[in-house]
């Protein structure tokens, strides 16, 4: 019996080398692999990606400064109510850093606006903007500036151009994330009722069709988000005036949105709307942005829309998102809308970046390096 146990022990002692012998084996290997890893990572720059949220800047300015006219006349730029909104709601959330404490953990935020004056070395204030300089999907927006009363003018006249800058980039972004993330329902009935393509936020999955016409929605508890499509004869010029486009609105929402008692429908707030021709895809559209209400109801929220011309068809074809969050902040969400109405392309079209004629400056791969303290 105990030589029995003795074989049972011997071949377990086996067994055991062989499993020890074997996990020795597998973490060498792995240890091997870590190794030429780490060697890998000295040889190769690894950037990180950009933090923060959509909408969010950090301006990298002298404490003095920013607390003087000049910063003053910045962050009332930055920090403009967004149009087209039922409370009040700055366009973006501003925070301000300088640039001794500007350092490789800040500068990795998506969205920085550097502030540079010095009238030995610039004589004329400009902008100019880079890619990725210190993280991946970042923006680097610098405003050089001889004086700080010139700074605090240019921002004066050409706020709208600074906001808006930022802002495309933050629809770039969106439509980016929509190509491989989307609403399957929208894009179905965008191809079946108009032959379109259009990606709207995932999370919107309910719908409803009707003629020329339809609407998905979130169909949340709170945060409702909406998309909707229509289209009509496109007869001449005069199809866009606002008076116009607003009244097509109107009476396709009266028939196809209506409310809980048949007195109830959508209607269009027409003394809080804002319309603005706008190019998407390289062809004329027109951006409408502003309040909507339920006739006899107490429901409403913010809404934007593009109207664009299908020249082969001889069709305005509208693509509009709608909020209704009475509980919530609705910047985030109508801005969701707005950038996925950039993916909406016409038979034949494909989506393209919103462009800028902001003059753009390349960053090399050691520039990077030596932005991130690398050697």
């Amino acid at each position: 019996m105990f030589e029995q146990i003795s074989m049972y022990q011997k071949t377990f002692i086996n067994k055991w080398k062989a499993m020890v012998k074997s996990h020795l084996s597998s973490s060498l290997v792995m240890l091997s692999l870590f190794s030429l890893f780490l060697s890998s990572c000295k040889k190769e720059f690894v950037m990180p990606r950009a933090s923060g949220r959509p909408y969010e800047v950090m301006v990298v300015m002298p404490d003095a400064a920013w607390k003087a006219p000049e910063g003053r006349a910045l962050f009332n730029v930055l920090d403009a109510d967004l149009p087209g909104l039922p409370q009040s709601e700055a366009s973006f959330k501003v925070s301000q850093v300088s640039p001794k404490r500007f350092d490789h953990i800040l500068n990795i935020f998506r969205n920085i606006v550097v502030v540079d004056i010095n009238k030995q070395i610039y004589s004329k204030t400009s902008m100019k903007f880079t890619r990725d300089k210190y993280a991946m999907d970042q923006i680097v927006l610098t405003i050089q500036s001889p004086t700080p009363a010139e700074f605090a003018e240019f921002c004066n006249v050409h706020g709208q151009d600074i906001s808006d800058f930022l802002t495309k980039m933050e629809m770039n972004r969106l439509i980016k994330d929509l190509k491989g993330k989307y609403s399957k329902k929208t894009a179905e009935l965008a191809k079946e009722l108009f032959d379109c393509e259009l990606h709207a936020p995932d999370e919107i999955k309910s719908s409803k069709k009707g003629k020329d016409f339809f609407w998905t929605s979130s169909n949340g508890a709170s945060g409702l988000v909406n998309i909707c499509m229509y289209s009509y004869p496109y007869e001449g010029p005069q199809t866009f005036n606002k008076q116009y486009v607003l009244a097509k609105r109107d009476s396709v929402m009266a028939v196809n949105i209506p409310g809980t008692l048949p007195t109830m429908h959508m209607a269009t707030d027409t003394l809080c709307t804002f319309v603005k021709p706008i190019i998407v895809h390289d062809q004329y559209a027109l951006e409408i942005r502003g309040l909507w209400y339920m006739v006899n109801d107490g429901m409403g929220g913010p809404f934007v829309s593009h109207s664009r011309v299908d020249t082969t068809r001889n069709l305005v074809i509208v693509a509009e998102g709608f909020v209704f969050a009475p509980e919530k902040m609705k910047r985030g969400l109508i801005r969701r809308l707005e950038g996925s109405l950039y993916t909406l392309n016409l038979p034949d079209e494909q989506t393209s970046p919103i462009v800028t004629t902001m003059e753009e400056v390349a960053v090399t791969a050691e520039e990077r390096k030596a932005a991130r303290g690398m050697k």
